[in-house]
C-alpha cells in the first residue's frame, strides 16, 4: 500500500524529531474508567446534560458546537461510521460502487470491504480531518465487526484487525484518541491499539466481563444498554467500573445513568 503524502510527512517530522511511531500518548486524551457520558447521535447536540464526555455524530454537528461543550468543560468523541457505507453523508460519492456491499439492517446502508485499505484509507483519513478540524478530542469508529456479519464479501478476523488498525493509526496521527467499538472478540489483540471502549449490550449478552481487560489497562469503557432496565446491570457495572447507561434505540437527549 503507498504511502499518503501527509503519512510521508509526519514520518519525515518525527524523524527529525528524533521520535518514532505515532502521536505520544501523553498528548492525547486518555479518558480514565467511570466517567459519566452522553451519547446522542440524532441530530444536532443538546448539550444540557451534565457530564464530562459527550459523544455525538461528526457530520451533524459544527466546530461551534464543539467549542461550546469544551467552554462547559466537557470532552468530545466524533462518531464515525468507518465499517458501512451511508447514503445521506456528503462524501457518499466518494465510495466506489466496487467496495459496497450487503445492507446492513439501518436504513441507507450497506457494508464495506474492508480488505480494500488503499481505497477506504483516504476517505476516512477526511473523515478524521474533519473531526479534529473540528475540535474533537477522539472517534468513535462504528461498525468495526463486519468479519462477524454478513456483509457480503469473504472477511476475516485477520482483515478486521488490518482494518482496525489502520483506523486507530489514523486518529493517532491526527492526536486523536480512539475508542473501540464492540468487538469483544479481538479486545486482547487491539487492547494496545485503541483508548477506551465503546459497548453496546454487554449486560443483555452477559458480555461485561469480556471489557475487563480495558478497565485493567485504566481505559474507559462507555457502555450503554437499550431493553435491560438500569436495575439489573448497573450493580456489576459499578463493580466493574464501566461508565454505564440507559438509552433509548434512536440515541438522543434522553438517558437514565448508573
Amino acid at each position: 500500500m503507498k504511502h499518503t503524502a501527509r503519512a510521508i510527512l509526519l514520518a519525515l517530522t518525527l524523524a527529525l524529531a528524533g521520535c518514532s511511531g505515532a502521536e505520544p500518548e501523553g498528548n492525547r486524551w486518555q479518558p480514565q474508567p467511570g466517567l459519566a457520558w452522553q451519547w446522542q447521535l440524532d441530530s444536532r447536540v443538546d448539550p444540557s446534560v451534565d457530564v464530562p464526555v459527550y459523544d455525538i455524530d461528526g457530520f451533524e454537528n459544527t466546530a461551534a458546537d464543539v467549542a461550546r461543550l469544551h467552554r462547559d468543560g466537557r470532552k468530545v468523541i466524533c462518531y464515525v461510521n468507518v465499517g458501512a457505507w451511508e447514503n445521506f453523508r456528503p462524501d457518499k460519492a466518494a465510495f466506489p460502487r466496487s467496495v459496497l456491499g450487503k445492507e446492513n439492517g439501518w436504513a441507507g446502508e450497506r457494508w464495506l470491504d474492508i480488505r480494500e485499505l488503499s481505497v477506504l484509507r483516504p476517505i476516512m483519513e477526511r473523515r478524521f480531518d474533519m473531526c479534529r478540524d473540528k475540535g474533537f478530542d477522539a472517534v468513535e469508529p462504528d461498525l468495526v465487526e463486519g468479519y462477524n456479519n454478513d456483509t457480503g464479501f469473504p472477511l476475516t478476523a485477520a482483515d478486521q484487525l488490518r482494518y482496525n488498525r489502520m483506523i486507530a493509526s489514523i486518529a493517532h496521527e491526527l492526536g486523536l484518541s480512539v475508542g473501540l467499538k464492540n468487538d469483544l472478540p479481538q479486545i486482547h489483540q487491539l487492547l494496545p491499539d485503541f483508548d477506551f471502549a465503546v459497548n453496546e449490550e454487554c449486560a443483555q449478552y452477559h458480555e461485561c466481563a469480556d471489557l475487563i481487560p480495558f478497565i485493567a489497562a485504566d481505559k474507559a469503557v462507555f457502555h450503554v444498554e437499550y431493553a435491560v432496565p438500569t436495575g439489573r446491570f448497573c450493580a456489576e457495572s459499578r463493580r466493574l467500573k464501566l461508565s454505564s447507561m440507559q438509552k433509548k434505540l434512536e440515541l438522543g437527549v434522553w438517558r437514565k445513568p448508573c
